[in-house]
């Protein structure tokens, strides 16, 4: 057996969990080594009573990790471990990181300038519009936006970031195969061709249920560089997003709404016990201090001085810029481009944080 079937038949069992496994696994160092061990050595690690260590040593009784990599080939998946260079480094620090992740789609090392959109299912139309703006502006200045699939605000944020041109993570409570819900099936393909990946760390065939949707929150909020509530009632699960990100550690931003809105309730209390109240994508990148560059090589770092590597109409804008102040009709001027091209350009490269916009519709590079 390859210590890739023996993760897999780990993650299979029941009743087990990630954490438990980790210690399993300092304990006996490999994988393979669990699956063999006495029951008795199993019975001396932390956390492993009579009904775990029954398990373990019967794993054959509940999982088939043959069958399971068999069908991860067929269905074009592909399995990510905390090893491999694509999976996120926040979310391996997490003490109950997943052991192992299944991708429909691509993972690339700058998913890890993520940014975690969550709310409510019920959106209003502000929530909506605030939703897409946001999630958009993320996507466009190079951030991946990550979310869970579901309806409402986790549907809209996947949408905006992939009408930006830019890259989102879904992350579902349920396991590939058991797609849910249903109906986003068609936004899922959209994801996993070339924009993205769709990630469970459940085994294929598990159904959604109430404890699947927390711990796919976890994932959601450790694995994000910032969390960002957009609209939620004061009953909401984002809350419960909201808490695990701040217990990894993550900033926490929120989106007010009126004082006499249900559906914003949620949001207001996050502000009110201390979240970053956010209107516009800017003032989050602002309070991170960090812009990742979307169309930027995959490992290659941005340093100061250095020139990004821009879609045609964007470098033509930002090299006529110089190393001064520039107005829009000298911009029109230097790069022969109609004037709507040029205020739209200056607009996404204020979205990338690489100009600052000046009094009397004047420019200057960051």
């Amino acid at each position: 057996m390859t210590s890739l079937e023996a993760l897999v038949a780990l993650n299979l069992l029941p009743k087990i969990g990630p954490v438990r496994i980790r210690r399993l696994l300092e304990r006996f160092d490999r994988p393979e080594s669990v699956l063999a061990a006495p029951k008795n050595d199993l019975l001396r690690v932390d956390g492993i009573g009579e009904e775990c260590a029954g398990i373990l040593t019967r794993w054959q009784d509940h999982a088939d990790p043959t069958r399971e990599l068999d069908e991860v080939r067929q269905r074009g998946l592909s399995i990510v471990l905390p090893e491999d260079p694509v999976y996120p480094p926040a979310l391996r620090e997490a003490y109950d990181a997943p052991l192992l992740l299944y991708v429909w789609g691509k993972l690339e090392e700058r998913d890890r300038h993520a940014i975690g959109v969550v709310g409510t299912r019920r959106l209003t139309h502000y929530g909506r519009n605030a939703t897409k703006k946001l999630s958009y502006q993320l996507a466009h200045a190079g951030f991946t936006v990550i979310s869970g699939l579901a309806r409402g605000v986790d549907t809209t944020a996947h949408e905006a970031a992939l009408a930006a041109g830019g890259r989102t993570v879904a992350i579902i409570g349920s396991g590939l195969a058991k797609l849910f819900p249903a109906e986003n099936l068609g936004l899922a393909e959209k994801i996993a061709d070339g924009q993205g990946a769709v990630i469970s760390e459940f085994p294929l065939h598990t159904a959604p249920d109430k404890q699947t949707f927390p711990q796919r929150n976890r994932i959601v909020a450790a694995w994000s560089r910032a969390l960002l509530v957009t609209e939620c009632p004061a009953w909401s699960g984002s809350l419960i997003t909201a808490n695990l990100a701040g217990e990894y550690g993550r900033p926490v931003f929120a989106v007010p709404g009126p004082i006499d809105s249900a559906t914003s309730a949620g949001c207001n209390r996050l502000i009110r016990d201390g979240a970053t109240l956010v209107t516009d994508a800017g003032e989050l990148m602002d309070d991170l201090g960090e812009l990742p560059f979307a169309k930027a090589p995959v490992g290659e770092e941005i340093t100061e001085g250095s020139t990004p590597e821009l879609p045609e109409e964007e470098a033509k804008v930002f090299a006529a810029l110089g190393e001064g102040e520039s107005g829009v009709d000298r911009l029109i001027d230097a790069t022969g481009l109609p004037a709507p091209t040029v205020t739209a350009t200056l607009m996404k490269l204020e979205m990338r944080r690489l100009v600052r916009a000046l009094p009397g519709f004047r420019y200057i590079k960051r």
